[in-house]
């Protein structure tokens, strides 16, 4: 038991157990160290960057692609517009080709009448109230306009 016992307190063995012990804390700081770190690897990092590049790279065509297909469907919409303007057209055209329309719209806007028929102009007794210069300019005949402006420049010259 001397043996033994001596052994247990040489150096060489104290040395031992203290490295062993010395070993042992850093295994558990490694270990905790390791559950700390994160799990991003070198190819995670990578994969990350890869697709992050992409993004970057596809952003533009993508807004491009979606900004082109807003201007698509607008220029079908007006492309179905002007159809059916000219399809409106079309009918005014061919009404137009018709005589008696022709007659009837001469008749309604000119005040033409046929010969042997007396032309009467209704007056309207709300408009009669309503003084020339009350009306916008753009609500008069062309003449009372140029005449409202020979009137202001002949006073301006007085």
């Amino acid at each position: 038991m001397a043996v033994k016992d001596r052994d247990r307190f040489s150096t060489a063995t104290r040395i031992r157990l203290l490295g062993e012990q010395t070993a042992a804390r850093v295994y558990r700081s490694q270990t905790k160290r390791q559950a700390r770190r994160s799990r991003l690897t070198g190819r995670a990092a990578l994969l990350a960057l890869v697709l992050c590049t992409l993004v970057v790279a596809l952003a533009y065509p993508i807004r491009e692609y979606v900004s082109q297909r807003a201007e698509i469907a607008d220029l079908q919409r007006e492309k179905a517009q002007a159809a059916e303007r000219v399809e409106k057209l079309r009918d005014l055209k061919a009404r137009w080709q018709d005589d008696t329309y022709a007659e009837q719209q001469i008749r309604q806007r000119l005040h033409y009448v046929m010969p042997g028929e007396t032309g009467f102009v209704v007056v309207d007794p709300g408009a009669a109230r309503q003084s020339h210069t009350d009306l916008g300019t753009a609500d008069r005949p062309w003449y009372a306009n140029v005449w409202d402006g020979v009137d202001k420049s002949d006073a301006s010259d007085q």
